[in-house]
């Protein structure tokens, strides 16, 4: 929140200057960087228009909550109106998107999207808008989650006529979603009536709006936990089920005990962290438990939202991100569920991060503060990035620091590969991961490993197993410079060429281009095939079939491997950072790539020297495997 005050103290600020000088100050210092030429001008004319019309109904004692923050979430309601209701007598809260519009028209192929001149692609129907902030606020601050009733939500267009925006109200609903405009100003003040008393002041209302406890409801946690639950997928074998049991075991402890305990649960790909995270959740919430999912990964927790939240949306917003809890405060959930916990890094701060938020602690003491039983789930052989620091030591160190007992489950069984430990024991041999030394391939029943003589070789195999309605993908290191992305239409570059062959990377960004899927779908949407995809977006995900091209980063020479740092063009390596360090993430970078495949691998090197060790050690090309299915 940028800043509060009643109605009748920001009218009189707007109007001597003061008003825009307060919040620009406010902003700069949340932020980091003086608020844009739009935002100023939404300040100028959007903010007066509202406490105009807050005045008129004589409401000049309701509280107004400007650039209001959404608990765990970086997104900002224009204004929160808290008072009280004048029926009730209970708390009222009134969220407010303001737009300066003066038309604009629904998209013809979605009425939850509207395009207006000013932009060149569609943007959210304001109606929808603040009907998703409503929802989330009751979804997530403990003052109005048994009280939905509280808050509704208007879309309020000061510049637009009736005739200009007629068509965004496809998608008006009785509370939490209503549009007026200029012209209906009269309208706005009865409704705005209709919410709030004139005979109250609202700032005991903002008060209790601002302490509410934030966490997930108990409404929005029922509806998780027969989401979740329901899956038929999530079946716990063996040490997921022993994983399982101990993370419950360990929440009934710290609620019996006001105890907080840390568990690690390790494990190489497809032991099934994720389903174990998944699990945990459903039963979490059957239990009324608060807890939240999060991960690292743009990619995974775009997928983890689709695969836990596709019939239900607000599902979906019980995923978050490491840092989303910056500035939560401690013990906030009872339990936090950390997937893909390796990706974990130093600190949550970038250089976008507000100065208001920039606490100086490390992320993981941020996690471990945050919930009474933080879960950590993670393998340590897919750090691949400088700064990833979920280790088991690490974690356990951060545990100890504080006190605190740490339990860790190591999952051993595994069901990517095809359930083949030889071929995870063979891979992380291979490229010396793990002490011994390369091993030649002994095929087993679970599990094939082939060279390719090209990367046309490889994609045509690839392309032969998707006719027969097998998953694939081709992956490559990062040894390509990443071109960005293109104007819609226009046809992706062509940034990994390998002779006469040269395919794109997949997008970056979280929109398709030219039938290309957004970054965080490209493992799962088929059309992500026609891209090479890098490990940022293989990571944490599986396909049947899956090509791997070993580039120059990575070279076989005499009897040992050799990184050579020069030939990455991954941005995240530094000047700084040690070259051990990018040894040892160049192998973990290829470890995932190569285990990301549940029927076969397919590998290619772009070093003729490479490629022969390859065919030492695997011994079976393309055209020589009949038997592949």
């Amino acid at each position: 929140m940028l800043f509060r005050a009643s109605a009748k103290t920001l009218a009189v600020m707007a109007l001597d200057g003061s008003l825009q000088l307060q919040l620009t100050e406010q902003f700069v210092h949340m932020h980091g960087y003086r608020p844009g030429a739009s935002e100023l001008r939404s300040w100028e004319r959007s903010i007066p228009a509202l406490t105009a019309a807050l005045n008129d109904a004589g409401l000049g004692d309701v509280e107004v909550l400007l650039e209001y923050a959404l608990p765990l979430n970086c997104k900002r309601a224009d204004a929160v109106l808290a008072g009280t209701h004048p029926v009730t007598g209970e708390p009222s809260y009134v969220v407010v998107e303001l737009k300066q519009w003066s038309q604009a028209e629904p998209d013809e192929d979605d009425p939850a999207l509207c395009r207006i001149d000013a932009y060149a692609r569609p943007v959210l129907n304001p109606i929808e808008q603040v009907r998703r902030y409503c929802d989330y606020l009751v979804h997530f601050n403990g003052a109005v989650a048994e009280h939905p009733d509280r808050v509704s939500g208007v879309a309020f267009l000061h510049n637009a006529t009736e005739f200009g925006v007629a068509g965004l109200r496809a998608m008006e609903l009785e509370n939490h979603g209503q549009l007026f405009t200029g012209e209906q100003r009269g309208a706005f003040v009865e409704h705005l009536h209709a919410r709030l008393s004139d005979k109250h002041p609202g700032a005991g209302s903002a008060d209790e709006l601002l302490a509410g406890k934030t966490a997930p409801s108990k409404q929005l946690m029922a509806v998780a936990a027969q989401e979740v639950r329901e899956r038929e997928q999530f079946d716990l074998l063996d040490e997921q089920q022993v994983a399982y049991r101990l993370v419950l075991n360990a929440v009934r402890k710290a609620k019996r005990s006001d105890h907080k305990g840390v568990v690690v649960v390790t494990g190489g790909p497809g032991t099934g962290k994720s389903v174990i995270a998944l699990s945990l959740l459903g039963e979490l919430y059957r239990q009324g438990v608060p807890a939240l999912h999060a991960t690292g990964s743009q990619s995974f927790t775009t997928t983890m939202r689709k695969v836990a939240g596709t019939r239900k949306r607000e599902v979906q917003e019980l995923f978050k991100y490491f840092n989303s809890f910056m500035t939560t405060e401690r013990n906030t959930l009872d339990v936090l569920i950390c997937d893909e916990a390796h990706r974990i890094r130093q600190t949550s701060a970038n250089r976008f991060t507000p100065a208001a938020r920039r606490t100086g602690k490390r992320q993981i003491d941020e996690l471990i503060d945050v919930a009474r039983v933080p879960v950590f789930l993670l393998d340590e052989h897919q750090v691949v990035r400088p700064g990833e620091m979920g280790t088991v030591d690490e974690i356990k160190a951060a545990a100890a620091a504080k006190g605190l007992e740490c339990h860790v489950v190591p999952l051993e069984g595994q069901f990517r590969c095809g359930g083949s430990e030889a071929y995870l024991r063979w891979v992380v041999r291979m490229l010396g991961l793990e002490p011994g030394g390369p091993v030649v391939w002994e095929p087993d029943d679970r599990m094939r490993i082939m060279v390719a003589d090209s990367p046309q070789e490889m994609e045509a195999f690839l392309d032969d197993r998707r006719f027969r309605n097998y998953g694939a993908r081709m992956s490559a290191g990062y040894c390509w410079r990443w071109s960005a992305e293109p104007r819609p239409g226009d046809p992706l570059p062509l940034d990994i060429v390998i002779g006469d062959w040269a395919r794109p990377w997949n997008l970056r960004g979280d929109r398709s281009v030219s039938g290309a899927p957004p970054a965080a779908l490209w493992a799962t949407d088929p059309a992500g095939f026609g891209q090479v995809g890098c490990v940022y977006t293989a990571q944490g995900f599986e396909y049947d079939w899956s090509g791997v091209i070993l580039g120059p980063d990575l070279v076989w020479r005499g009897d040992r491997w050799i990184t050579d740092r020069t030939a990455s063009k991954d941005p995240v390596f530094k000047r700084s950072t040690p070259d051990a360090d990018v040894d040892r993430l160049i192998r973990n970078t290829y470890k995932v790539l190569l285990t990301r495949g549940m029927i076969g691998t397919i590998v290619y090197s772009t070093d003729p020297e490479t490629q022969e060790k390859l065919r030492e050690l695997v011994g079976c090309g393309l055209e020589r495997d009949h038997a592949v299915v």
